[in-house]
């Protein structure tokens, strides 16, 4: 075993030589880029009382494992799921933030143990007529992510 640190996000260790066998050598981003759905959120009256569209955007940083994909969808982490479990979210109800919308996709997102961490973008579209949207984004790391082959949450 090497004395040299591995930096898992730059696929090499920290002084620039190959790093030892085992180690995740990539880093794949999972990409949902703007999903626009109809969505309850609001603190004003008027936003209570009707929907909006909200434009969501989301990169699932996701390390790559040392075996192959082998085309095999049970090796990756499915964007399908990603965009049903959002539709899911945004449909169970009123949120009044869109805050606390992006904390609720980040956290599912990350329910998936092989990823390691999500940028989550929430805009509301509809809001100023002279403002393309308005919105919040956040990134937030996952504690319990994956440290070998194949983890993920049950």
């Amino acid at each position: 075993m090497s004395n040299t640190e591995t930096d898992p996000r730059l696929g090499m260790a920290s002084d620039g030589s190959e790093p030892e066998a085992g180690i995740a050598t990539g880093l794949r981003h999972v990409l949902v880029r703007d999903l626009v759905l109809p969505c309850r959120i609001g603190v004003l009256r008027g936003e209570r009382d009707a929907g909006q569209r909200v434009r969501i955007n989301l990169d699932l940083a996701v390390p790559e494992e040392p075996q192959p994909i082998d085309d095999d969808l049970r090796n990756v982490v499915c964007y399908d799921e990603i965009v049903s479990g959002v539709r899911a979210i945004v449909a169970a109800g009123h949120v009044n933030l869109v805050e606390t919308l992006a904390e609720r996709i980040a956290a599912m997102c990350l329910a998936d143990q092989r990823v390691a961490s999500v940028r989550v973008r929430v805009e509301k579209l509809d809001v100023y007529p002279d403002a393309a949207a308005v919105g919040v984004e956040i990134s937030r790391g996952n504690p319990l992510a994956a440290k070998g082959p194949g983890s993920r949450n049950p």
